[in-house]
């Protein structure tokens, strides 16, 4: 498939190339929509088999970043940027700068912040380039780091799914898979330990199961059994495409509730899941903590602002449910309208507000 049939299936705006020869920077940005306000989405640095399969990932991101803010109610569009490479060998300045000069071309189009292989150090960096960086470290006058803003909202949706399941929000007792113990997933970990929930963990970093392990008592499983585990919620947090065709049969558990990006290989996934009736609280309604803690550096960042605003993924959650309900469709399709809805209704507002 060439760039041009990619981008027009799912009707994205615009891709960007950005080539540096003397740093090995080879970057896409995609914009998948500014009807709502300017694209916002992470840089994924990651050693990518070859450049298609980096643009396809990026396209889907960048797709799954307007949902995201459309349905958490933020006046921001979707986007999303890669870096093909190893960031452990291939970061440096020049890179990052250059990256950052990238994203200034676009001239506010496209605002960028921290993803997976890539720090709040980096955000410093690009930002001597531009100045559509979010995410910046609190002493640079940004949100720091939103791995703990991304946990508290995954949590918030999950107590939503407890309440429509079990006509309680009480978490205590349940027991929670949590696949991928990284900077989200170990922060989850923490808070689900608090609520009085029982962890399952699995992760292909044995540094970071120990560190885990140790500080909350979690059992550790190896990443092929953590789909099989009968648990009451499956907590992806990791890559995306999880929940394909060889994992959905497997999973033994009555909720999907976490934080990756793209966690179903395809939509019918979700369908799946529903046969077998498993409750799927769609990723980019769960995992939403992150944007809306970013989105609030714009107005001058408060935590306890930022908090309140990321703790309504409860209420966002419940909506979704209700409405799939309703509707007599699973939880995804009814995320992907409630989206949809507010993209008409809001987006042609703020084209008029720019005299477009």
């Amino acid at each position: 498939m060439g760039v041009f049939e990619a981008i027009a299936s799912d009707t994205h705006e615009e891709v960007l190339y950005g080539y540096d020869a003397v740093s090995g920077l080879k970057a896409i940005i995609a914009i998948h929509s500014t009807a709502l306000g300017p694209a916002l989405g992470g840089t994924r640095f990651y050693p990518y088999p070859d450049e298609d399969a980096a643009l396809r990932d990026v396209l889907r991101l960048a797709k799954g970043m307007t949902y995201k803010s459309a349905a958490a109610g933020l006046d921001l569009g979707g986007g999303k940027a890669a870096i093909i490479g190893d960031p452990a060998t291939l970061r440096s300045e020049r890179l990052l700068r250059s990256f950052g000069r990238l994203v200034d071309s676009l001239g506010g189009r496209y605002i960028t912040a921290e993803d997976v292989g890539t720090t709040t150090s980096d955000m410093i960096t690009i930002a001597t380039e531009t100045k559509w960086v979010t995410g910046l470290p609190e002493a640079h006058g940004g949100s720091g780091d939103p791995s703990p803003a991304t946990a508290r909202g995954v949590l918030a949706s999950m107590r939503a799914v407890s309440e429509y399941l079990w006509d309680t929000d009480d978490l205590s007792d349940r027991t929670v898979a949590v696949q991928g113990v990284g900077k989200v997933g170990a922060n989850l970990v923490e808070r689900l330990t608090k609520a009085g929930a029982k962890t399952i963990i699995a992760d292909v970093n044995s540094e970071a199961l120990e560190s885990v392990t140790a500080a909350h008592g979690s059992r550790v499983v190896s990443v092929d059994e953590i789909f099989a585990v009968e648990c009451d919620f499956f907590a992806p947090c990791a890559m995306g495409s999880v929940i394909n065709r060889s994992t959905a049969d497997r999973l033994r558990c009555r909720a999907v509730v976490g934080s990756a990006n793209n966690q179903l290989e395809s939509d019918d996934m979700a369908g799946r899941l529903a046969e077998r009736g498993i409750l799927y609280a769609p990723d980019f309604v769960a995992n939403a903590g992150g944007i809306i803690n970013i989105a609030h550096e714009f107005r001058g960042y408060d935590w306890r602002r930022a908090a309140t605003a990321i703790d309504r993924i409860h209420e966002n959650t419940a909506t979704v449910l209700a409405t799939a309900e309703a509707q007599g469709i699973n939880p995804n399709a009814a995320a992907v309208a409630v989206a949809e809805q507010r993209i008409a209704r809001i987006g042609t507002i703020k084209l008029k507000r720019r005299g477009r």
